[in-house]
């Protein structure tokens, strides 16, 4: 809570409180250099908080830092491994630190679809299969939170797409609430449920996705005749007007586009044509941030 951090003169982080509902898919969303990367190291006890506290799983870190630990499993940008070395005996490098059965590595490879190349050295690993092996290697051990630092970042499509559909798999296969930090909002998008948006370290919004899509105005495409005289109406009205190729963009908060008709007809105009378009999140993104992501 209150979570701040300082860099010399840069707050990387201030004030940030930010609250992961158990068992969701938690997309953390900002710019590149908004402090997301520096919140998921204080996260992971990593760095040290200039000010402030974090409590996982009801525990304070500081207090009770093993113990939470434990619980969590992490992908922080491109992992190391020894490229001499199979997928398999990487992993049991890491199972025998954590003191973990043997069984826990073969259960990760196969939840990350790594089982036919366990025995490949990760030398002849594509950067996709790489990251997937981070994945079995952040699992390892029935982790109940998986903090995912920018987990798509160089891979071409398809790796992401694969990427991308298995951490969408991983709260209800194992019933792990998941953190995934991006800078991509058509990413976040994708996967998560709930969405929090940093910007130069301050959190500007967090809750469910759909939620977020409610902050923006709603946006009416009319088409009615004659379409200078209706447009003309409209903006007397009230409402915020443009015309473009024969049709009128209405924005404004709380339009009822049954009423906005049953008010044009009343006024003698014709009706041909009258639609609502879902908000877009990239215009929401760009309101709060004065950025595009």
């Amino acid at each position: 809570m209150g979570l701040t951090k300082q860099f010399s003169h840069l707050t990387a982080v201030e004030d940030l409180n930010l609250q992961v509902p158990r068992g969701t898919l938690y997309g953390f969303l900002g710019p590149n250099g908004a402090g997301k990367s520096t919140t998921i190291r204080m996260l992971l006890g990593l760095i040290k908080p200039t000010r402030g506290s974090i409590r996982l799983f009801n525990l304070d870190l500081t207090q009770h830092r093993l113990e939470i630990l434990r619980k969590v499993g992490s992908l922080v940008e491109t992992p190391s491994y020894y490229e001499h070395l199979t997928a398999y005996e990487n992993l049991e490098i890491t199972r025998k630190i954590l003191q973990l059965p043997k069984k826990e590595i073969d259960k990760a490879l196969d939840i990350v679809k790594l089982s036919p190349y366990k025995d490949k050295k990760v030398k002849h690993f594509s950067l996709g299969m790489k990251q997937r092996l981070g994945l079995a290697q952040a699992l390892l051990g029935d982790r109940e939170l998986l903090l995912l630092d920018e987990p798509t970042n160089g891979l071409d499509p398809a790796g992401v797409r694969e990427i991308r559909e298995l951490i969408k798999s991983l709260p209800e296969m194992m019933g792990a609430t998941v953190l995934i930090s991006s800078h991509i909002l058509s990413e976040i998008e994708l996967v998560a449920d709930h969405i929090g948006i940093i910007h130069r370290g301050k959190l500007l919004f967090q809750g469910p996705i759909h939620q977020l899509k409610t902050l923006g105005k709603k946006e009416i495409v009319i088409k009615a005749h004659p379409i200078p005289q209706a447009a003309e109406f409209l903006i007397r009205t009230g409402y915020d007007v443009t015309v473009n190729k024969g049709m009128i963009y209405l924005t404004g908060e709380n339009v009822d586009p049954e009423a906005l008709t049953r008010e044009l007809i009343w006024h003698g105009f014709e009706v041909a044509h009258i639609s609502e378009n879902l908000n877009n999140l990239e215009d929401i993104f760009l309101s709060l941030t004065g950025e595009a992501c």
